[in-house]
């Protein structure tokens, strides 16, 4: 345990993880077809990225992305402050018959998936709606279950997992913070 948390994946296994997600991806769904990765801001995104471009390595075929802000659909924004940061919500591809991956980087009470799936719905009527974490670290609040999940992580309620990325971190890791200690 460091003053930056205790590590549980490292670059090398937040790759591989990916890796089996995009395998996992292209195997429930027989390929590409109609396959399209929705990243929820602020770091879904930059992973259904790395996951658009794994695809592309496996199949030699270039899948659909969008990045989606769910900051309107929270239902805690009256906590989150005054004036929450909007970000844009980026999908400029027709939902309608496509099998959307939603990505992002923690699933924990389920209460942002929730909000995604509301705002995925309001912009269009997918086939299907899957879903694909980095991490799950349990605690549901809501009847939500990750389709694809890079790894499992216990951990108590006064913990959080903090995913660092090299696009916005300048290195890849997950990190338990919080708790005893930390």
């Amino acid at each position: 345990m460091t003053a930056s948390g205790r590590q549980v994946l490292d670059e090398g296994e937040i790759s591989r993880a990916l890796a089996r997600i995009a395998h996992e991806i292209l195997e429930r769904n027989h390929g590409t077809a109609r396959l399209a990765l929705v990243g929820i801001r602020e770091r879904g995104d930059l992973l259904a990225a790395r996951l658009q471009k794994k695809i592309a390595e496996i199949e030699k075929k270039e899948i659909s992305l969008g990045a989606l802000d769910i900051t309107l659909y929270r239902d805690d924004l009256s906590e989150i402050g005054p004036q929450p940061e909007i970000r844009a919500t980026s999908i400029a591809f027709d939902l309608k018959d496509k099998v959307v991956i939603l990505v992002d980087d923690v699933l924990f009470t389920g209460r942002t998936i929730r909000a995604a799936l509301d705002a995925l719905i309001d912009l269009g009527r997918p086939k299907a709606i899957q879903l694909a974490v980095l991490v799950d670290r349990g605690h549901r609040e809501l009847p939500i279950k990750a389709d694809y999940v890079g790894k499992n992580v216990p951990t108590s309620l006064n913990e959080s997992v903090m995913i660092r990325l090299k696009e916005t971190n300048g290195k890849d890791e997950a990190v338990i913070v919080g708790g005893n200690g930390a």
